[in-house]
């Protein structure tokens, strides 16, 4: 479950951080109007609202996680370097939390300026809330048993589509 809504909280993630790339690079477009900094209470509610999806922890992880992952993909071929390695590590970490942070604060101010306050707020709210932490524990065992469900029938209509178009291709005289 964890996996699955840490995957929802990364894909969110990613999106929110294209549209900040986008944003950015709509910066430098001339005649477009300036767009106002998001309020103080809208940052706030984006901030409750990724807390609440799980997108904060989900950047929060992703630099320890990623010098996990080097220090076995080098450790398992190279054991001899564990101690160097972990300095180095250690000493780097700082600059890539404050990556962290950064992007987090990227995908704050973009939710904050994607919905009112007033919506951010009620949203916000939602999700704080005993069934919207329902709804968030719930949607990744739904979107399981959805996965369930679908993949059987695309895998059945991708057979179907290409048995139908082969069939009615025949009957113009072409073969593929």
């Amino acid at each position: 479950m964890f996996a699955t809504r840490t995957l929802s909280a990364s894909i969110l993630a990613c999106a929110l951080l294209g549209g900040a790339a986008a944003l950015a690079a709509d910066a430098g477009a001339p005649a477009s109007p300036t767009v106002p900094p998001p309020s103080p209470a809208a940052v706030h509610a984006a901030d409750q609202l990724l807390i609440a999806m799980g997108v904060k922890e989900s950047i929060a992880k992703t630099v320890p996680t990623m010098m996990s992952e080097l220090e076995r993909n080098v450790l398992t071929t190279r054991p001899e370097l564990k101690q160097s390695l972990e300095a180095s590590l250690l000493a780097i970490k700082p600059e890539f939390d404050k990556s962290a942070q950064q992007t987090y604060g990227k995908a704050e101010a973009l939710l904050a300026l994607s919905l009112s306050e007033k919506d951010l707020v009620d949203v916000a709210a939602f999700f704080t809330s005993p069934l919207g932490q329902k709804y968030l524990a719930l949607e990744p065992i739904f979107f399981g048993k959805l996965q369930d469900v679908v993949g059987p029938w695309r895998q059945e209509l991708s057979g179907d589509i290409v048995a139908k178009a082969r069939e009615d291709m025949k009957k113009k005289g072409v073969d593929f």
